[in-house]
């Protein structure tokens, strides 16, 4: 059965092959290898290429002309070679799907016997051989047909078997050849490793099931004993109870019997809607969180525009709304009689409120640059906090480290004990001194009391004496 969405490189190549004559057709299959190369290792896409190429024949082709005579192939052994990995390649990591049978018990078996009768093919071809280049050459070549029956038995461990019982490798097995014998025996131990690696495989997988299979046996004697045990007991409890009272017991059993059950059950359904919930009250979260921080980001904008915003004069206003402020101005006026006022006094009054203006923006302007200097100050008491913290022990420190806590300016220093002092005072005096006092009330404290108390104090900048 034909792939719906086949490989277009796969189709074209198919018909390639159907057009072509018969002694092009090796080197036109070639072009699988660049197909399978290109593809990701491991991928869904190579699985798929390589359906494409079973389900064309296309694997069919490779294999009749590795079963055709070496001197009528195009190329010889570098085409043969070639096709051998491609062979192997293409059937390991195969799915056949519908055709499986087919392929576990006809085609491999014989792509595994036609990569033997290639080696015996190479090893007659190397022993005859009388040039060095030739020999090597063809030495090479045989290491690559060893490789991809090699690659083939890895991917289909159970053509192991049909190959250690080949007459044709126990002909490989029994050449003279230095050369041909370490590449056969080398190849020979690693299938014999696979071979190793299945058995234990197979072995862990025995011992799991065998453990399984016990697991099950203890929890199913475990449940008949406690069954077994329930039962006895009920018998027991039944002999106790008065006959005309059995009916009620078994009554009151089957009710805890059942509350049980809607208990479990309920708890279970409970735990499966929390589970399906679980996504939306994530979502939900998620999305209030989004919110939030997008209202605090709307707010900020809003505050900076209406802070930052230029002058844009008034509007224009119409004919018919000019009348109208007219005629409420006049209304004002006249129910709001007052005096005349001079050009002088009002020119007075105009540089009064002026200068008051002026005062107001100049004092807004004082006021933000103290709110700068105060942040400033709360970010650089945050940055001493974290020092402090991160700070290490009076064993661990270094000379270098102390001098990162010093105060950079002394006044500060100054106004900083002075007002640690006068909370202290204001705490340790007696209760009897603070009835006439205020919260907010500061306390006076002498100089020279000051003067003692810094002198033991080390400000940052100065020397030491």
């Amino acid at each position: 059965m034909k792939p719906t969405s086949t490989d277009p490189r796969i189709l074209s190549l198919a018909a390639e092959v159907a057009k072509s004559p018969e002694q092009n057709v090796p080197v036109i299959l070639l072009k699988l290898k660049e197909i399978i190369n290109n593809t990701p290792l491991g991928s869904s896409e190579l699985k798929k290429v390589k359906q494409d190429i079973y389900c064309y024949d296309l694997i069919q082709y490779c294999l009749l002309v590795l079963s055709q005579d070496c001197s009528r192939i195009q190329g010889g052994w570098t085409t043969i070679s070639q096709l051998t990995q491609i062979l192997s390649h293409c059937c390991v990591g195969l799915e056949p799907g519908e055709d499986a049978e087919e392929f576990y018990n006809e085609l491999l078996p014989s792509a595994a016997e036609n990569f033997l009768i290639l080696g015996r093919q190479l090893q007659t071809c190397f022993i005859n051989a009388a040039k060095g280049e030739e020999k090597d050459e063809l030495l090479h070549f045989f290491q690559i047909v060893t490789d991809s029956l090699f690659w083939l038995l890895g991917g289909h461990v159970q053509l192991i078997q049909n190959v250690l019982q080949s007459d044709h490798f126990l002909h490989l097995l029994q050449t003279d050849n230095i050369q041909i014998g370490s590449t056969v025996m080398t190849m020979l131990q690693n299938i014999l490793q696979i071979n190793r690696s299945k058995r234990t495989k197979i072995l862990l997988k025995l011992n799991r099931q065998k453990e399984e299979e016990d697991h099950k046996l203890q929890l199913q004697l475990q449940r008949q004993r406690a069954m077994r045990l329930s039962r006895e007991l009920r018998l027991s409890m039944l002999e106790i109870v008065h006959p005309g009272q059995v009916e009620k017991h078994n009554r009151e059993l089957e009710e805890k019997s059942a509350l049980i059950i809607q208990k479990h059950w309920r708890g279970y359904k409970e735990r499966k809607n929390f589970r399906q919930q679980r996504p939306s009250l994530t979502e939900y979260k998620a999305a209030v969180t989004l919110q939030r921080a997008t209202l605090r980001f709307l707010a900020k904008c809003r505050k900076k525009k209406t802070l930052f915003a230029p002058w844009q004069g008034i509007r224009e206003l119409s004919d018919a709304r000019r009348v109208e402020l007219k005629q409420q101005v006049d209304d004002y006026v006249r129910r709001h009689s007052c005096s005349q006022m001079s050009d002088v006094t009002s020119k007075e009054l105009h540089s009064q409120a002026q200068e008051r203006l002026q005062h107001y923006f100049m004092g807004r302007a004082l006021e933000d640059r103290a709110q700068h200097h105060r942040e400033a100050l709360v970010a650089q008491i945050s940055t001493n906090i974290e020092q402090l913290m991160k700070a290490p022990s009076l064993k661990e420190a270094e000379e270098k480290e102390p001098e990162l806590f010093l105060s950079r300016s002394r006044p500060v220093a100054a106004k900083a004990k002075q007002a640690h002092l006068t909370t202290l005072k204001h705490i340790q005096a007696p209760w009897w001194k603070k009835l006439g006092e205020e919260a907010g009330d500061e306390i006076d404290i002498p100089k020279d009391e000051l003067s003692v108390e810094l002198g033991t104090l080390f400000i940052g900048g100065t020397k030491p004496p």
